[in-house]
């Protein structure tokens, strides 16, 4: 239970940390065209191919104690993210952010411009078009792309157990709870529990995910 609560916390604080700045940058990318806009896209999908243990060593590089900016965090604020399980939050939400990004920059491609220009010619700001219009139609690729980013979030461990270590009761998730259980002997029976938690945890984001896009999809036919 505890390492069951550590990642829903860490997922949740992850997942909640990137949604703003992913919707923004979804958003960018798919309405603007800029200089380097193909270089932003690839570095924000560089999580999903970078193997985990280099994305967290990238991490630590950055935000390690004597890190570039963990050195400055640590130094201003007093804030230490690397072997705690902020540092496994800020892994959650960097781990997810590409699926969740993707998800709501396809909502957005997907979504009619001419709706947002119609509804400046009626005196609404770019923001106020945005909000009024563009987000209740993108509303089923937000939540599935911030349910996405969940489920992934509660599966990491490479880059997790690298920054932010295998600490019970501080960082040890229900994946590296696994890895810890199965290297004792006849703990076969603990670790397939554990398997099936996350089977059933992962899943039920699916679930959710789907169920949520299709009653938003049906109340943005009724509503057209």
């Amino acid at each position: 239970m505890e390492a069951l609560l550590i990642s829903l916390k860490v997922g949740l604080i992850g997942t909640a940390l990137s949604l703003m700045p992913g919707i923004a940058i979804a958003w960018l990318i798919a309405r603007r065209r800029f200089p380097g806009r193909m270089l932003l896209d690839g570095l924000i999908h560089m999580p999903l191919v970078l193997p985990p243990v280099v994305t967290g060593y990238l991490l630590l590089l950055l935000f390690g104690r004597a890190g570039y900016i963990g050195a400055f965090l640590h130094a201003q604020f007093g804030l230490t993210l690397a072997f705690n399980w902020k540092g496994a939050a800020l892994v959650a939400a960097i781990t997810g952010f590409p699926l969740l990004v993707r998800a709501v920059r396809l909502s957005i491609e997907a979504a009619d411009e001419g709706l947002e220009a119609a509804a400046r010619t009626l005196g609404a700001s770019g923001f106020g078009a945005f909000v009024s219009v563009t987000l209740p139609l993108i509303m089923p690729g937000i939540i599935a792309g911030t349910l996405l980013a969940f489920a992934r979030a509660l599966g990491e461990f490479g880059a997790t157990i690298t920054f932010a270590a295998n600490i019970p009761g501080e960082t040890q998730t229900l994946p590296l709870l696994l890895y810890s259980v199965l290297q004792s002997p006849d703990s076969e029976a603990l670790g397939l529990r554990i398997v099936v938690l996350s089977l059933i945890l992962a899943a039920g984001a699916l679930f959710l995910s789907e169920w949520l896009s299709r009653v938003m999809q049906r109340r943005l036919r009724g509503a057209s």
